[in-house]
């Protein structure tokens, strides 16, 4: 369904387009487009923007395969910007992370907020944009198989506390297992959305996913 809104492109007919993931709600990228890539969105249900650079239109995973499957192009209050929600098939930056702002600027320490989401985004700057003395940074350097490694002794960190019935340690070890695992999913190209989407799956509750499959 199209609304009949006259949208206000710039001078140079162009009108930015922040793309967010339809189930995330997190901010992918921000690029632009000029009537005719819009219309094409619209016409082929997938990202086509224009590049200011090569001036010229272009098709998000054309080259890549990392196509954006449109759900919705909703305008601001002034008709001047666009944001665009869209189911992506693979990474939305070119340096192969699933979003472009990565990098952290400023975060207050009075008002930030924990998510899964957020840690894994810090993760995964750490990984493309190398820190030094970082110990995520280091992880990445090292490998797979070191990282792998850290799962392993961390889920055997959690038995260990988990069968002394300590529950402070055993928190604390659970603490660090997760960290591993959003570490390796990083490195894994496996993103939180993923790990949701499966579980939203399943009835978790209720079923015994691994032996229902193996009957």
């Amino acid at each position: 369904m199209q609304n009949n809104v006259r949208l206000k492109f710039d001078e140079k007919g162009l009108i930015p387009a922040i793309v967010q993931d339809h189930y995330s709600k997190q901010v992918l990228t921000l690029a632009y487009m000029n009537a005719e890539s819009l219309a094409l969105t619209i016409a082929e249900g997938r990202t086509v923007f224009y590049s200011r650079s090569r001036q010229a239109l272009w098709r998000k995973g054309e080259t890549s395969g990392n196509v954006q499957r449109v759900v919705s192009i909703t305008a601001d209050c002034d008709a001047d910007a666009l944001v665009v929600e869209v189911v992506k098939s693979g990474p939305a930056c070119h340096t192969g992370a699933e979003s472009c702002f990565f990098t952290p600027v400023y975060l207050s320490e009075e008002l930030k907020a924990f998510s899964y989401e957020a840690l894994y985004r810090l993760i995964e700057g750490r990984k493309t944009s190398p820190k030094e003395g970082s110990y995520t940074t280091y992880l990445f350097q090292k490998g797979l198989d070191k990282i792998l490694k850290k799962v392993g002794e961390e889920c055997t960190e959690v038995l260990i506390a988990g069968a002394k019935q300590d529950r402070e340690e055993t928190v604390y070890e659970i603490a660090d297992l997760v960290y591993h695992v959003l570490v390796f999913m990083v490195q894994a190209g496996i993103t939180v959305e993923e790990i949701t989407r499966e579980l939203e799956k399943r009835h978790v509750v209720d079923h015994k996913i691994k032996q229902e499959r193996m009957q």
